[in-house]
């Protein structure tokens, strides 16, 4: 075996002609290699040839029918990829309008692609995704006339059935300019009226033919109504971009912050915050948990607040969120907010409420988020009955930032992760509890008092008495 690390410099060593013999050798029989070769070579011929090439393959991806296996996903995923990189760098500097082209009709190959395959990973979403951030990175170099291009996005828009041109309107909004948005907006309020096509009608060809065309109807008035709102987010009209839900939709955690944001950024502050305020009340006790937390709406509530100059009140909804979900950022922001000297008490009640809030894992976790190790001491000698070792994701690392310092509580971590696994005889987690338990052992080497736990062999012999099934069924098999 050759010594030389295959790198860049040592393969440049080796000359073209030996480089060329190599990738020859190395792309023969892989059709997907040959052509990112081809693309390659096309590529310092001039953006026509290479936009020649890329429609080729787009036309051969078009008419393909085979169900796509997940590794021949990935690759059709890396090649469009790279499609998308070669338009980027080698026709969009001079060619933004054919680059242009070439993007919309690979974001067309989207509703072909996902029928023969399953997008579970999301890889072609990604992919497709990529392409239209291209498109927003050519929109304010393009030439077509904003009539022009407001067809071609209520065409393509409408006939998606897979959200590849659900940004469209968003990244081309400097190429629509106002007359084009102006143009989609009067387009898209017209075609509520237009006849549903045949081609409308394919997407449901199951149930009565009344049904169909009810299906139809619906799904089109549906994508015309998120159009109208998406050109009214454009044109800063927030009226126009509300009107499409209802006051008890606006209501609703998913849409208010969006809501409120734009009307924030209208001068409508108060106005945002009663909508705010609306959701919050609106919002049901399983919303509220420790872990399902959409802090969108309590961010919100807060931008409402400090627009206004309500200090006090934002005072107050921070701190009332930190002692609800002990959120570290409403904490920081709300000791920023005190008089000085203030802050050092606020601290000290935090503290305290995080000492005794119901949750321990929410505690650990706030102690590992603001690396308040002294108080993850604390809390783990307070409450150590009350660990759950299925909690790797915040034990774990916890752990491992106790252990310099504050060895027992990290061992008393690494202990509630090992009874666990060995308890509920979780077979995945054995190795790891072997590693926790070694970690143990490191540990021990440091701790001079065990106080009211067992010391590192009572432990071992707990541990042996407990689980010897364990062992005699290691040693059987």
């Amino acid at each position: 075996m050759a010594s030389k690390p295959l790198n860049k410099a040592n393969l440049t060593a080796l000359g073209a002609e030996v480089l060329a013999d190599l990738l020859l050798e190395a792309v023969k029989g892989d059709a997907a290699r040959q052509r990112r070769v081809r693309m390659a070579l096309a590529a310092d011929e001039g953006p026509e040839t290479v936009s020649a090439d890329i429609r080729k393959r787009f036309a051969a991806i078009r008419r393909a029918k085979g169900f796509l296996n997940r590794p021949s996903q990935k690759k059709l995923a890396q090649e469009l990829t790279e499609a998308i990189q070669l338009i980027e760098t080698r026709i969009a500097p001079t060619a933004p309008g054919l680059a242009f082209d070439l993007l919309w009709t690979q974001l067309h190959l989207a509703e072909g692609i996902h029928e023969r395959t399953d997008d579970s990973w999301g890889t072609i979403g990604d992919t497709m995704r990529a392409a239209m951030q291209a498109i927003g990175e050519i929109a304010p170099h393009l030439t077509l006339t904003s009539d022009t291009l407001a067809e071609q996005i209520l065409e393509a828009t409408l006939a998606d059935g897979y959200g590849a041109f659900d940004r469209a309107i968003e990244v081309l909004a400097p190429a629509l300019g106002p007359e084009g948005l102006a143009a989609l907006k009067d387009k898209a309020t017209a075609a509520f009226e237009a006849p549903i096509a045949a081609s409308d009608l394919a997407r449901y060809d199951y149930g009565r033919p009344s049904e169909r065309e009810s299906r139809a109807r619906q799904y089109r008035s549906s994508t015309l109504e998120r159009i109208l709102q998406d050109v009214a987010d454009q044109q800063g009209d927030v009226d126009g971009w509300m009107a499409k839900y209802t006051p008890e939709q606006l209501a609703y955690h998913t849409i208010a912050p969006d809501a409120a944001t734009r009307l924030l950024d209208a001068g409508r502050a108060e106005e945002a915050l009663a909508l705010i305020r609306t959701a919050l009340a609106a919002q049901k006790p399983d919303q509220r948990s420790d872990w399902h937390d959409p802090r969108e709406l309590d961010d919100a509530h807060f931008a409402c607040l400090s627009a206004l100059g309500r200090k006090a009140e934002l005072r107050e909804a921070l701190w009332a969120r930190f002692e609800a979900r002990l959120c570290p950022d409403a904490l920081r922001h709300h000791l920023k907010l005190l008089p000085d000297f203030e802050d050092i008490d606020a601290e000290d009640t935090a503290r305290a409420i995080v000492l005794a809030y119901p949750s321990m894992t929410k505690a650990l976790w706030f102690c590992h988020t603001t690396q308040d190790l002294q108080l993850a001491r604390q809390l783990i000698d307070a409450r150590y009955a009350e660990l759950n070792g299925n909690v790797y994701e915040i034990l774990t690392p916890l752990a491992e930032e106790l252990a310099p310092n504050h060895p027992l509580q990290a061992a008393l971590l690494w202990r509630a992760l090992i009874d666990f696994a060995l308890t509920q005889q979780r077979k995945g987690r054995y190795g790891h509890a072997a590693r926790h338990l070694q970690s143990c052992a490191e540990a021990d080497t440091r701790i001079s008092d065990y106080r009211p736990h067992l010391s590192h062999a009572a432990y071992l012999q707990a541990l042996e008495d407990t689980h010897a099934h364990l062992a005699a069924s290691k040693r059987r098999n």
